[in-house]
């Protein structure tokens, strides 16, 4: 999919679109931090995350494991959501405690902190922009037909049929998070890569030691495929509707910061609960616009925003959660399209 709407060069000055809608929402009082808000919640998603772990030890070798699996899969995914929102500073103002924080949050689940947050930000700096967005890089699958035409190996094997195996796949995220955030600890530009390397290795020998230690091998196993399994396709599932579907740029596109943003997000409508299961992201505009937002103003945000688009004429993406994983595997299909008409070699 290609930009269709206009793509004209504005400046973020003063009087630029998005400075009258950043006014907007500065006025509204949206950009304050909200400390009860994240306390709460933090403490809410450690207890329940401390509980699991201790659910897991006091039920031992029990068919009840594997719940408890599923359950610490979904609290994996919260603690990532909220290391998210630490790593764009929408906690805490400062940047220290931000990575402090971050850095713990990511370690409980096994996740480099400082490779997730370089790859985040070139994401937001370039949202689905082709050769700039690692998101929509053809790693293993492809996004555009450009990429099918020149894909080789893997993604040109999966390309064809990519939107059928997309949730299929989605159970490797999780394992695919860990092996990414070691493979990282090879970049000698990564800040803090020592410390990230010693916390991830930290968290693989205590994770795979409880495992072992409390369950025979065979149900450690088993434990370690449903947890890590299912916490890849909730992790997947709450990142998938956000731009997948979306309108790929090319180098060649210039849109202001503004049409950047809302042009390539999509909204997911719903009320508190998917607020809760989705972290915040199903306000996937507003907080590309204002990514420091603390997620709970998100919601607030969002009639100002669309208000906003609707007046100067930018298109405002918004839909429901089944409707948007539709898109999404609809756009998959398509991006395949070269490879289906092309015999792939076994």
């Amino acid at each position: 999919m290609t930009m269709a709407t206009t793509t004209a060069t504005r400046s973020d000055t003063p009087g630029s679109d998005f400075a009258r809608l950043s006014k907007k929402i500065a006025d509204a009082g949206l950009l304050g931090r909200r400390p009860g808000y994240y306390t709460l919640r933090i403490t809410a998603v450690t207890g329940l995350y401390a509980a699991g772990w201790a659910a897991f030890v006091l039920v031992g070798a029990s068919c009840w494991t594997l719940a408890i699996a599923a359950f610490l899969a979904v609290m994996y995914g919260q603690v990532a959501l909220v290391a998210h929102d630490m790593a764009h500073r929408q906690v805490f103002r400062r940047r220290r405690a931000s990575e402090l924080s971050g850095r713990i949050a990511g370690a409980s689940i096994g996740m480099s902190y400082g490779w997730w947050q370089d790859k985040h930000t070139r994401h937001h700096a370039n949202p689905n922009t082709e050769n700039l967005d690692p998101d929509i890089g053809p790693d293993l699958l492809v996004w555009s037909p450009d990429q099918a035409r020149a894909a080789t190996g893997l993604p040109r094997l999966l390309g064809r049929w990519q939107a059928f195996l997309f949730f299929p796949l989605l159970t490797l995220e999780g394992f695919n998070l860990h092996v990414a955030s070691g493979r990282a600890m090879a970049n000698r530009r990564l800040k803090r890569r020592a410390v990230d390397g010693a916390l991830l290795l930290g968290h693989c020998a205590v994770y795979l030691a409880a495992l072992f230690w409390v369950l025979p091998p065979g149900m450690a196993i088993a434990f370690l495929a449903v947890h890590q399994c299912l916490f890849g396709v909730y992790l997947g599932s709450a990142f998938a509707p956000n731009h997948k579907g979306m309108p790929i740029l090319t180098a060649d596109d210039r849109p202001d910061f503004l049409r950047r943003q809302v042009l390539t997000s999509r909204n997911v409508n719903g009320g508190r609960f998917t607020d809760l299961a989705l972290g915040g992201l199903n306000h996937q505009i507003e907080h590309h616009l204002f990514p420091s937002m603390p997620s709970p103003n998100l919601r607030k945000a969002r009639a100002i925003v669309r208000r906003y688009c609707r007046d100067v004429g930018v298109d405002y993406a918004e839909t429901g959660l089944v409707a948007s994983y539709r898109l999404a595997l609809t756009s998959l299909h398509d991006a395949g399209a070269p490879l289906r008409r092309t015999r792939v070699p076994t």
